[in-house]
């Protein structure tokens, strides 16, 4: 899971939403561009250009609008721009394995999950060298079911985890960096670029270096 600091929600969309009448009800499906282009680069931008799930880094063309709480389960909250993020995949390939928010679907269990606007969701997983992802408390049952539900220890994302964390913890590195190096390390990886892009899955990188440290909880 990768913590997501909310932004306002783009001018241009409150004001297509406020053209609501009598006659026309705003809905998600009604939102096109170039309303839904600016909302879809908002979010893009407030996430670092990463998914808000398993971190990979993201762009228009390879991700999704998703609602955290479905639009079945929370009609509600379609168009509520507090629960609108972006997530990788954008088109559904046949027979290609799912995860983070395609893999999710319309299942939501209200009392098991963890939001990706939990300051402390990332602290509930921890991660292998290997780039396998598992609950930092082994009882935490919403860490568990969100890892099932996201498919975020699928092999896929495994390797691509493994790939990053093997480019910088190589063992000359984890032999001779010191606990500063280290701690400045996990702040880069979680600090945008000039362009406002967040590292690849940089916050496991982040995290892994919380677990050398002895930080996981």
């Amino acid at each position: 899971m990768k913590f997501v600091a909310k932004r306002r929600s783009p001018e241009q969309f409150e004001t297509w939403k406020a053209l609501a009448n009598d006659s026309w009800t705003p809905a998600y499906g009604d939102l096109k561009n170039p309303q839904k282009k600016i909302v879809h680069e908002a979010l893009l931008n407030e996430q670092g250009w990463v998914c808000c799930y398993c971190g990979r880094e993201i762009a228009q063309h390879d991700s999704h609008i998703e609602h955290f709480r479905p639009q079945e389960a929370a009609p509600q909250l379609t168009l509520a721009f507090e629960n609108l993020f972006a997530s990788c995949i954008r088109e559904r390939e046949p027979g290609a394995p799912l995860h983070c928010g395609h893999a999710k679907g319309n299942e939501f269990n209200e009392a098991s999950h963890i939001s990706p606007l939990d300051p402390g969701c990332e602290r509930r997983f921890l991660y292998t060298l290997e780039g396998a992802i598992r609950p930092a408390d082994i009882d935490d049952g919403p860490a568990i079911y969100m890892t099932e539900l996201l498919k975020l220890d699928l092999a896929f994302l495994r390797n691509r985890r493994q790939e990053v964390l093997a480019s910088v913890f190589d063992i000359d590195f984890l032999s001779t960096a010191s606990d500063d190096e280290l701690r400045r390390l996990a702040a880069a990886c979680r600090k945008p670029d000039g362009q406002g892009k967040l590292t690849n899955f940089g916050h496991v990188i982040a995290r892994y270096v919380e677990q050398l440290l002895g930080e996981t909880a």
